[in-house]
């Protein structure tokens, strides 16, 4: 079925992207999956392509487009490109909207250029070793001293970890307040107390930095509050509907790209004097997952055109991001098979994708957490 929801423009980006991936990215992935973090060249390049802060205003280096097509076209291409480690999405789509509606007319001025220049690198600490999706379990305190605040604690699985020059940090500000006394802080690269812990080692994504932070007294001026103090939870979940649909617009494009690469596959690959395609059981797998995918596709058009209008909500968000990526899961276990002994080929694109896309279902929230918030909106 024929996409409409992209107009010539959105065609005329998908060409940069594909063009700004074949020069910046494509030659230099296996080099930096084996050092384990891409290169900041490559995040000024992506700059200079004018492919950061395509919602930012003008006037602070962006692209002053809030239309998330764009960001969708950028998710599916570096999907089929396989190039998750150049996290893009994260630092537009996630960070990018705490700067642009949280933000001082001052910090705008201070972070706002860098990071559509590539200059600044960003990245956002929620997850610690003992609370993931559980904001009410976040240990990590912010102590008010008069004209700063005094950070300690620490942060894992936080991706750009390595790399990134800004860190949004969620901090308990009113110890008693439960979920609803977490405040947004900016921790900036060079910051005394600030420290990072090791590239973590992950089954998928290598070039993607992923890493431990600690905060050991580290002061941060009362300057880099982001938001309203205590206010956290509210500025969290207004943005994890975007974070969502990032994630589900990459399960969909990653699964309907393994599909291709598999059709191909067993239209080539002989198994008893003739093609895999011409096995009743092979034919009837691709049907399924192209049917799946069809499907699936038609449902996310439909979210992608409702968030660039500001209209999806939270559960249709949550919908989409559940189905897509345990569709994407599936779409990747079950063509791995169908490449047989080669689908455990590192050399395979099949074999990169099902363990760069294992964790889909776990960050931005798990499946499960998604099917309680749909769930509790329906059921009250």
């Amino acid at each position: 079925m024929k996409r409409q929801i992209y107009t010539e423009d959105h065609d005329a980006f998908r060409e940069t992207v594909r063009t700004f991936l074949k020069k910046e990215v494509e030659p230099h992935y296996e080099e930096w999956e084996k050092e384990g973090i891409v290169s900041r060249e490559a995040w000024r390049a992506a700059g200079r392509q004018g492919l950061l802060g395509l919602a930012v205003a003008e006037e602070h280096g962006g692209g002053g487009n809030p239309d998330f097509r764009y960001s969708a076209v950028l998710a599916e291409e570096f999907t089929r490109a396989g190039a998750a480690g150049l996290a893009i999405g994260l630092h537009n789509d996630i960070i990018g909207p705490y700067l642009t509606s949280l933000a001082t007319e001052e910090q705008k001025r201070r972070w706002l250029p860098g990071f559509c220049s590539g200059e600044i690198i960003t990245a956002i600490a929620m997850t610690e070793p003992g609370a993931g999706s559980d904001l009410q379990g976040i240990r990590t305190t912010a102590e008010d001293r008069g004209d700063h605040w005094v950070l300690n604690g620490s942060k894992t699985f936080i991706s750009n970890g390595i790399l990134a020059d800004l860190v949004v940090v969620v901090a308990k500000t009113t110890p008693e307040g439960g979920a609803h006394g977490l405040s947004l802080l900016v921790v900036e690269r060079g910051m005394e107390g600030f420290e990072r812990g090791r590239n973590l080692d992950k089954i998928g994504q290598k070039s993607q930095d992923t890493a431990e932070l600690f905060f050991n007294d580290v002061r941060v001026p009362k300057e880099n509050l982001l938001g309203e103090l205590n206010g956290a939870f509210i500025h969290l979940m207004t943005n994890l509907a975007q974070e969502r649909m990032g994630i589900a617009v990459a399960g969909i494009a990653a699964a309907e790209h393994l599909l291709e690469i598999t059709t191909q596959y067993v239209k080539e690959r002989e198994a008893f004097g003739r093609p895999l395609a011409k096995l009743q059981h092979v034919r009837f797998e691709i049907a399924e997952m192209a049917t799946e995918c069809a499907v699936t596709r038609t449902f996310l058009d439909r979210c992608i055109v409702d968030h660039s209008a500001g209209q999806l909500d939270a559960v249709h968000a949550s919908m989409a991001k559940w189905w897509a990526t345990e569709l994407q899961k599936r779409v990747a276990d079950r063509c791995l098979q169908l490449h047989g002994g080669y689908g455990y080929m590192n050399e395979y694109r099949v074999a990169k994708a099902f363990t760069d896309g294992r964790i889909q279902t776990i960050y931005g929230g798990t499946t499960e957490i998604m099917k309680e918030i749909i769930g509790r909106s329906l059921l009250g």
